[in-house]
């Protein structure tokens, strides 16, 4: 009830009224390890602020965190641990010894093959080299995957002969049509990424490049065994397809695909930038493991994200949040972040089985910022939405060993000093509004070019982009949807959403193909659609 009441009064109180305090921003902004967060342009004060971590402690919080860092089973629809953070434990770590070991026999094997293709010794049925890779996935399987190696860009390691990573996970066959025409098989290495291994959707484009492989190098165990890997829960299904036992990489049922890109799932993230490279990202992720662990909550990075969005999302009553970041190379770190936010806590039942007590998960959106200054920031600057923000860039871009011709060197700075200044620019445009401008400027604007500002924000920034501090900020957001789930007391381990429509699809799929008949079980809509698609499908 207090956070209501002083939510209510802040309601009242524009943010420029907060900045009366000029000592604001040291006040609510904090440093770790390379890490900057600044959260003084959020809606809130200091009593707020104590209120949040008051109510973090009544909702036993850190009991939790003890947990989650547990092997108890606190995903508790599906019987089992939530134990990703054990993917990134250091080899013989003490505390947990058998687990490091069992996570590190896999890694290992993974970076022995890492190391093959990176020397050019791994080769295809034919003998040649293996110039591409492809990975055949959906949701985490490809999305982490693709976030991160894209993200990494800039840390790709030499090879022995050029490599490229591509991703297919559409289940229409669109992007593996397109991909195939421009591949060679003799030269092509697919890997299956499937928990389950499973899923309809990577089991389709996995039987279609099997189909490919085998019309243009012939169907025997060489050509599986040389052409494909797969990583899963699932070794009597891996070895039923067909998938060699020395190319079967394993992960663990206490592992959600949204949490799995730590595992051998991140094998084309180990492929981009290296085995020591991929060592760093882990142990960036272990870093801010072992913060949220041990920081007192007004300190903890999890902690303070986790309930200034409980803040702006149950008692200022915004519902949809937008994550920003500067640098184009974190083009996919919003879609990321919207499956594991929203497939974690977009849920409307209690851990007791009761309908929730609190609104859950916000819309999670968001594009890499200057893309997204010329598409929504409109609505987010003039719009009726009450919208909070996530801005996020690194305080360095370039260094000397990235440039290839010495003369660009101040152009690319520039660049991305230009980068940055918008950051800070639409930040403090979208708290202070029209009160950012002067008011000789002021006295001469329409009323359609004021601004009303006061839609909160938060900036964090990274000393660089590279694999540790990106390990940090992922876990980082790992762990504050666990903080969310902990206060709305809902599990934000399994995905039941997900599972059924693909239970239903599997119902429908039989008709579409003329295997079944059973469509008058179906609703009214459902039927007809049916029939349009099969009459014109057949016409």
């Amino acid at each position: 009830m207090k956070l209501q009441q002083l939510a209510d009064q802040l309601k009242k109180t524009d943010l420029t009224e907060l900045f009366s305090d000029t000592s604001r921003f040291e006040r609510f902004s904090r440093n770790f390890n390379g890490l900057t967060f600044d959260f003084s342009k959020q809606r809130l004060d200091q009593a707020a602020f104590d209120s949040l971590i008051t109510l973090a402690d009544e909702k036993q919080l850190q009991s939790w965190i003890q947990r989650l860092f547990s092997q108890e089973c606190i995903n508790d629809t599906e019987n089992r641990a939530a134990m990703h953070w054990a993917l990134r434990l250091p080899e013989n770590s003490e505390k947990h010894t058998d687990l490091s070991h069992e996570v590190h026999c896999q890694l290992q094997r993974m970076y022995r093959l890492v190391e093959q293709i990176h020397s050019g010794q791994y080769r295809g049925a034919t003998g040649e080299v293996v110039t591409d890779v492809v990975n055949i996935g959906v949701g985490g399987s490809d999305l982490g995957p693709l976030m991160v190696t894209h993200a990494l860009s800039d840390f790709k390691v030499q090879t022995a002969k050029p490599l490229a990573m591509h991703f297919v996970s559409t289940m229409d066959g669109s992007q593996l049509s397109d991909l195939l025409h421009q591949l060679r098989p003799e030269t092509t290495l697919f890997i299956i990424s499937s928990k389950s291994f499973g899923t309809i959707d990577t089991l389709s484009n996995a039987e279609t490049v099997r189909s490919w492989l085998v019309k243009a190098l012939g169907k025997n165990e060489i050509v599986l065994k040389n052409h494909f890997v797969a990583v899963s829960t699932n070794v009597e299904k891996m070895s039923a397809w067909g998938i060699h036992p020395d190319r079967q990489f394993l992960m663990w049922d206490w592992v959600g695909g949204r949490y799995s890109l730590w595992s051998c799932i991140g094998l084309p993230i180990a492929l981009t930038i290296g085995v020591e490279g991929f060592k760093e990202f882990l142990a960036g992720a272990h870093k801010m493991d072992l913060h949220f662990q041990t920081a007192p909550f007004q300190d903890n990075f999890p902690v303070l994200l986790g309930m200034i969005g409980v803040w702006n999302t149950n008692y200022l009553h915004i519902q949809t949040h937008a994550v920003l970041p500067y640098d184009g190379r974190m083009k996919y770190f919003a879609a990321y972040l919207q499956q594991l936010e929203m497939e974690s806590n977009g849920k409307s039942i209690q851990r007791n089985h009761e309908n929730v007590e609190w609104t859950t998960c916000p819309i999670v959106w968001g594009e890499v910022g200057p893309n997204a200054q010329h598409a929504f920031y409109q609505l987010l600057h003039q719009g009726t939405q009450a919208v909070s923000s996530d801005f996020i860039a690194p305080i360095q871009r370039y260094t000397a060993k990235q440039f290839t011709y010495a003369d660009n060197e101040d152009e690319l700075i520039e660049q991305h000093h230009l980068a940055l200044a918008n950051c800070l620019a639409q930040s403090r445009l979208l708290a202070f509004g029209s009160q950012s401008l002067s008011q000789e400027e002021l006295d001469n604007l329409p009323k359609y070019q004021l601004y009303t500002g006061n839609q909160p924000s938060s900036t964090l920034l990274m000393d660089e982009l590279n694999p540790h501090t990106l390990g940090m900020l992922i876990a980082l957001y790992e762990h504050k949807v666990f903080v969310q789930s902990v206060i709305w007391n809902i599990n934000p381990f399994d995905q039941w959403g997900v599972e059924k429509g693909k239970a239903i699809a599997n119902q429908i799929l039989p008709i579409l193909n003329g295997e079944s008949s059973q469509i008058d079980e179906l609703d009214g809509s459902t039927q007809g659609l049916i029939r349009l698609l099969v009459g014109k499908s057949h016409g």
